[in-house]
């Protein structure tokens, strides 16, 4: 059973002169009035009882008052909370009649319920990690916020790299006309070499020819004496003539213009591979960059999968990229309503047995934004006390000067008088 508070009497607590209040078990208790006349005060002294000394007020004791504070309380389980006497001693008594102490109050009060405010100033990172620790994920999705931030930053290198390239490849000449490869200097010579080689044997054959050709007119001149010799050279001269029909000489022209101009070639076939290089690796580097993509989509998917199995406080409730979010919004675009809501829901998730908070300053909500808050905590079964500076019909009891409004005011102690005492 979620524990709330049935009733409570305060006395001459900060402004505080007498007010006795009976919260609603569920839904939105108001307390209102003008300023300075102890609204808040009901809430600290309320946190005081409950809390422990940490939330004693600097100046406990009313301004004026002889008498100390008294703060009386008691839980919807019976459990009676006092504290009173010149240190206000805390007393609880349970149901039973035993008496306990601070230790079992800690039990069913959770700190964050008497001090509301100080969960909803905090950072939208803080409030996160709250509701993490709360629902158990909270060491597992930091390891994912880790492995996606590596990824990330991983990626954005990447991505930076691919692009470098890219420009890089972009601005780089390019030669269609060039040869795949550098061209080397003492190939081309001794391609040089080889044509002059055969351009030379081509020579000596032409020669050859010429000297059987001189040789034949002198054979002629001496065909009676030479007819054996005539047969022969012309049968030699057939086959040289066979052979030298079929000669074409090879022009250097080509190579000598490779070898003179062999620098800008090579420097042509070096900007094309340079082209090609960048090309190549800012293709590599997309490829690791949509790889890295990836793994972020899959780590994000195990994020979400890993939120939607949890036991959140409200639906529609998460946390995305480290911060609150409810129905889509984070925590500055929420409404107040919302915000509220949120802040109890991840309170009572605290700590389950603790059925109520203590909220300040409702003046900043509108009556159906104060509807709408305390119809949802009815529906939730969990009870709300509330200051407004107000003295309209939504406010539950409204404070004057210290007292609740048309509450009689206890009559002043009499003093009594001893003889001979003065």
């Amino acid at each position: 059973m979620a524990l709330k508070i049935n009733k409570l009497e305060i006395e001459n607590v900060k402004r505080i002169k007498a007010v006795k209040l009976e919260p609603k078990e569920n839904g939105l208790t108001i307390i209102g009035g003008n300023n300075n006349q102890g609204k808040t005060s009901v809430l600290d002294s309320i946190a005081w009882a409950l809390g422990g000394e940490k939330y004693k007020p600097s100046q406990a004791v009313r301004e004026g008052s002889a008498i100390p504070p008294n703060l009386h309380i008691v839980m919807n389980n019976g459990l009676i909370v006092e504290r009173k006497g010149k240190n206000s001693t805390l007393k609880v008594t349970d149901p039973a009649g035993k008496k306990g102490g601070q230790q079992l109050l800690n039990e069913f009060v959770e700190q964050l319920a008497l001090d509301l405010p100080k969960f909803m100033e905090a950072s939208g990172k803080e409030k996160a990690q709250t509701l993490l620790q709360i629902i158990g994920v909270g060491a597992q999705l930091s390891e994912y916020e880790k492995e996606e931030k590596e990824l990330y930053q991983e990626r954005l290198t990447i991505g930076r790299i691919a692009d470098q390239k890219a420009k890089f490849a972009k601005e780089q000449p390019y030669y269609p006309e060039a040869p795949k490869e550098l061209v080397s200097p003492s190939d081309l010579i001794r391609q040089q070499q080889e044509i002059l080689a055969r351009n030379g044997e081509n020579q000596r054959k032409r020669e050859r020819l010429h000297q059987l050709e001189q040789e034949y007119q002198e054979v002629n001149e001496q065909l009676s004496e030479l007819l054996k010799r005539q047969t022969q050279v012309e049968e030699e001269l057939s086959i040289a003539r066979k052979s030298a029909e079929d000669l074409h000489d090879q022009s250097t022209a080509e190579l000598e213009e490779n070898i003179s101009n062999i620098e800008e070639i090579n420097r042509k076939v070096r900007a094309n591979l340079d082209k090609d290089k960048a090309e190549d690796d800012a293709r590599e580097y997309r490829r690791q960059y949509d790889q890295l993509t990836k793994k972020i989509e899959e780590v994000r998917d195990q994020k979400v999968k890993l939120l939607d199995a949890a036991d959140l406080p409200l639906p529609e409730l998460s946390v995305k990229e480290g911060e609150l979010v409810y129905k889509g919004q984070q925590w500055d675009n929420m409404s107040g309503s919302d915000r509220l809501k949120v802040s109890t829901a991840i309170v009572r998730k605290l700590n389950p047995k603790c059925g109520f908070v203590l909220l300040d300053k409702l003046e900043q909500m509108d009556l159906n934004t104060l509807k709408e808050f305390g119809d949802w905590l009815e529906a939730e079964g969990l009870q709300a006390i509330a200051t407004r500076v107000s003295t309209g019909g939504e406010c539950s009891i409204i404070i004057e000067d210290g007292y609740t409004a048309g509450q009689e005011p206890p009559a002043e102690p009499k003093k009594s008088w001893k003889a001979g005492a003065f």
